[in-house]
């Protein structure tokens, strides 16, 4: 099996903004916000009755960079309605876009924003625009009834931010709805029994993941590591997935 590698930029992220959620006594703000994530993982983990089309954790390192090329298209679009060019989206440029890819802004899309604002500068930087996205996406997706899916002006990202969620779903071992090292060395030992992972691996990783530091680790938080692990800001070699 291949080894996951930490990644020392992502390490420092992390540090970063789990100093930011710790100090900002934020973990009431994303408590309602996780418990809507976890209920929604937990009915489309049920809702694929044990199909994903990732087998290991490689063949998800494996996919970076699809990942990479339908999240970089939302470059062009972020840069086009960032009127004043400062590298952020206040809410009535937030506003715009969204009405651009026809998701309307809603209270609860308010409330995203604020989530997403993980530096508190009262902005939405690039990649906390990606994760902001997704889980507007998510969350006004129906978990069943794909016939009703909800469309956005493009297929590539649909496709993008379904994979990345159907790659949580396979990490979640105990389809709880959240991770835990548990899950995580599960998903880093299964490909190949007899090499297993070593722990101080297994738990670098989960704590790359564990911003908050509470043992368990939602999908926002996921997708942070996620997009960072991916390499969207940066030309980073993708980790190494071989032996």
């Amino acid at each position: 099996m291949g080894k996951c590698h930490p990644c020392p930029s992502l390490k420092s992220l992390s540090s970063r903004i789990g100093g930011m959620l710790c100090n900002c006594g934020s973990s009431n703000k994303y408590k309602k916000l996780d418990s809507k994530l976890e209920r929604k993982m937990i009915e489309m983990k049920r809702s694929a009755s044990g199909q994903s089309n990732f087998k290991s954790i490689d063949s998800i390192i494996l996919r970076f960079p699809q990942f990479k090329d339908g999240l970089r298209s939302l470059r062009g679009v972020f840069e086009q309605y960032d009127e004043d060019s400062n590298g952020t989206f206040d809410h009535e440029e937030l506003n715009k876009c969204l009405e651009k890819l026809q998701l309307r802004l809603t209270k609860e899309v308010e409330d995203l924003f604020r989530s997403c604002d993980i530096d508190g500068s009262e902005g939405i930087q690039f990649n906390e625009f990606i994760v902001l996205l997704c889980l507007i996406y998510l969350l006004m997706k129906p978990s069943t009834s794909p016939d009703n899916t909800l469309k956005m002006d493009s297929p590539q990202l649909e496709a993008t931010f379904d994979t990345i969620v159907e790659a949580f779903l396979f990490l979640d071992k105990n389809g709880d709805g959240k991770l835990n090292k548990e899950d995580m060395i599960k998903a880093l030992n299964e490909a190949s029994p007899w090499e297993r992972s070593p722990a101080r691996v297994t738990g670098t990783r989960f704590k790359e993941m564990d911003w908050d530091k509470n043992g368990k680790v939602s999908f926002r938080e996921f997708l942070f590591a996620f997009i960072n692990w991916v390499g969207i800001e940066s030309d980073e070699e993708i980790p190494d997935s071989g032996s």
